[in-house]
């Protein structure tokens, strides 16, 4: 019964402590963000960027990622289009910045689709940047990555903003998108840690990442996992702009929901145990750095630390109710957190009415959780339904 009583006291300990980690980290914010973000940007050259578009099967969004691309108030970059297993008959870009590339046998893997193009560099680039088929761009995103790489640092995440909110499922991912971009991206950084990497609207140096990426063999979704726990193992700070912006696609479809959640429970289980070996190395290293990333990867998904909460409270109603009422503190500072960081982030109010549906979203979780085990085996990208031009985005 003791070592009973022992394990349940642990499981609520490492439970409950996600729940208030984003309290946590306001605090560490709150005390370190001045003494770690005085660095002036310094009058470094213009990057010479590598823009590598990957696309799967599908190829409707290229024209409109393209277009946006080339409305970039900035000069110095080439695009690479790498149109894995497409049909690109119908595709003609009219420019010299634009190398349309289409491998002779199915990659089905961003990283295989990254170094295909980096194989084929037209001039040796200084640093890639990497944005999906369903993004568009802001035209100052380079010219905003720039200035992160100017004040000294080697890879670097932008801000990924909603492309659509046309519905209430598009709308709460977009909810999880801020949340994670102010607390992991905004604050871990500010903190003195890293931000953590989104799969698009980031970039690096061409050096640094062939050297954490280019001898692994990375299969189904995750690289952005892989990549952020190498980089941040060696040391290195993964900077955070909320200036460089890309729009992003949101799932605004229940079964579109289902297989893209799927294969990111399915990621998170097979890299989460990245997170001990940074935490190992932050404590022996006395890193900041390393010891804050190593928690925040070890972080289950949202729903999955919310319904474990929320049994913990219910079981302690029965057991101890006096803990019953820890737990709903906990669970109300959460809550405080996320709403904290929506109100922050000058939030688009269809998102904070879509919040009422916060339950039926989480069942469609719990759907994808079931079917994560199998989740790379059903598909390896999220198909898009949405190819506005950024000029119509503008005008929304």
């Amino acid at each position: 019964m003791i070592v009973l009583d022992f394990i349940w006291t642990i499981f609520q300990v490492l439970v409950g402590f996600y729940l208030v980690w984003p309290l946590i980290l306001y605090l560490l914010w709150t005390i370190r963000s001045k003494s770690n973000n005085q660095q002036q940007a310094g009058g470094a050259a213009e990057q010479d960027y590598a823009v590598i578009v990957t696309a799967y099967e599908q190829t409707h969004t290229l024209p409109a990622v393209i277009s946006s691309i080339l409305e970039l108030n900035y000069s110095n970059y080439h695009i690479y289009v790498v149109a894995d297993k497409c049909d690109i008959s119908n595709l003609n870009f009219d420019s010299s910045k634009i190398s349309l590339l289409r491998p002779e046998v199915t990659l089905a893997s961003n990283t295989k689709s990254h170094f295909y193009a980096i194989k084929r560099f037209v001039r040796p680039h200084t640093c890639l940047t990497i944005v999906d088929s369903d993004n568009l761009v802001h035209p100052e995103f380079l010219n905003e990555l720039n200035r992160a790489f100017s004040r000294g640092y080697l890879a670097v995440q932008g801000l990924r903003e909603a492309k659509n909110l046309d519905t209430t499922y598009a709308c709460l991912d977009a909810a999880r998108d801020i949340y994670y971009h102010h607390y992991d991206g905004k604050l871990l950084f500010e903190a003195g840690s890293s931000a953590t990497l989104s799969g698009s609207g980031m970039a690096f140096s061409v050096n640094l990442y062939r050297e954490c990426l280019e001898h692994r063999n990375i299969e189904g979704a995750g690289f952005d996992k892989v990549l952020q726990a190498a980089i941040v193992e060696k040391n290195y700070r993964i900077a955070f702009t909320d200036h460089a912006i890309v729009y992003d696609e949101k799932t605004s479809r229940s079964d579109q929901l289902v297989q893209q959640r799927s294969r990111w429970i399915n990621t998170w289980f097979k890299y989460f145990y990245l997170g001990f070996k940074l935490v190992g190395k932050g404590l022996k290293n006395s890193s900041i750095n390393q010891l804050l990333f190593g928690i925040t990867l070890l972080r289950p998904p949202l729903f999955i630390f919310i319904l474990l909460s929320g049994v913990c409270f219910l079981v302690n109603l029965w057991i101890s109710p006096t803990t019953s009422m820890v737990w709903l503190l906990a669970f109300t500072s959460f809550v405080a957190g996320f709403y904290l960081a929506l109100s922050k982030s000058g939030t688009d109010p269809r998102i904070f009415k879509s919040l009422k549906n916060i339950p039926h979203f989480m069942f469609y979780q719990i759907q994808s959780l079931l079917k994560s085990r199998k989740a790379n085996q059903r598909s390896v990208a999220t198909k898009h339904y949405h190819a506005e031009s950024i000029d119509k985005l503008n005008k929304k």
